[in-house]
């Protein structure tokens, strides 16, 4: 019970300084803009840079990765079109892992850095 009056406390010494929370709310979306977080996936087979606003900025697929997708010599029969199949579809698989991871990453370190801001107060929005 004494723990909502607390954060009662909190909120109303918080909402007294409205205009500062304003400007910290623009420094931490400008700080999050610079701050990246890396994911990968397969072992590295592909990693995914993205800041901490959401944003990617940059998919890095493993050489040997490639090499196995674009295998010179192909010909075009059944036979190679099905192991290419199944090889796009791996690649298409570890994209979306490494995406998600990345996605992962970065909403975690908002919720790091919004708590940094906030005191560790859970407010909604925030």
């Amino acid at each position: 019970m004494f723990d909502q009056f607390k954060n009662m406390k909190q909120l109303a010494g918080m909402l007294g300084n409205l205009g500062d929370m304003r400007q910290k709310a623009e420094q931490l979306r400008e700080e999050l803009a610079r701050r990246t977080v890396v994911a990968d996936a397969g072992a590295g087979a592909v990693t995914v840079e993205m800041s901490g606003t959401f944003e990617v900025r940059n998919v890095t697929i493993d050489p040997a990765m490639l090499s196995v997708l674009v295998s010179p010599g192909s010909t075009g029969t059944d036979e190679n079109a099905s192991a290419g199949d199944d090889d796009r579809q791996m690649v298409e698989e570890l994209l979306v892992a490494a995406f998600n991871a990345a996605l992962e990453k970065a909403q975690e370190l908002v919720r790091e850095e919004t708590a940094r801001l906030t005191g560790g107060m859970n407010l909604p929005g925030m």
